[in-house]
């Protein structure tokens, strides 16, 4: 299988379709999803993995300035990382992220944070847990980590 990610940024002739597949895995309006797809500032930034075959987007990612937490110190936030189920286990997530880290740091940005309560999982690819930080709709703690983009 062939995939590939798309910088949406690049790409606005799927700017509708992204947003209603957020919308479908994130219970968000699609309205809310457009808006930031659509935006021409570098922060918000979202990416899709299209399986080229069926011409279907079987992943996805956002980077936004704060993910709802009480660190708005912390950004910018990896944010709606989803992978299909059928296409799990192929390392989609982890080539997503990566491209995600090539085009913020080629912008300058060097840090990249995520909140999560996934223990374990993003630590196999090079996230750091930083702290604590609190949900704004819940204020409930969630675990917030760090990815250094050192990468070119």
């Amino acid at each position: 299988m062939t995939y590939k990610i798309l910088n949406l940024d690049e790409d606005k002739s799927l700017h509708k379709k992204a947003a209603e597949w957020f919308s479908s895995k994130w219970n968000l309006d699609a309205a809310i999803y457009l808006e930031s797809i659509s935006s021409t500032e570098l922060i918000p930034s979202w990416f899709v993995v299209l399986d080229e075959a069926k011409n279907k987007i079987v992943a996805g990612a956002g980077v936004i300035s704060n993910d709802f937490h009480d660190r708005p110190d912390l950004t910018p936030n990896l944010c709606a990382l989803y992978v299909e189920e059928d296409y799990r286990g192929k390392r989609i997530s982890e080539r997503l992220i990566d491209e995600i880290g090539h085009y913020l740091n080629s912008q300058g940005i060097e840090t990249l944070y995520l909140i999560t309560d996934h223990v374990g999982l993003y630590e196999k690819y090079g996230w750091e847990f930083n702290t604590m930080v609190k949900e704004d709709e819940t204020e409930q703690s969630i675990r917030l980590y760090e990815k250094t983009l050192n990468l070119i």
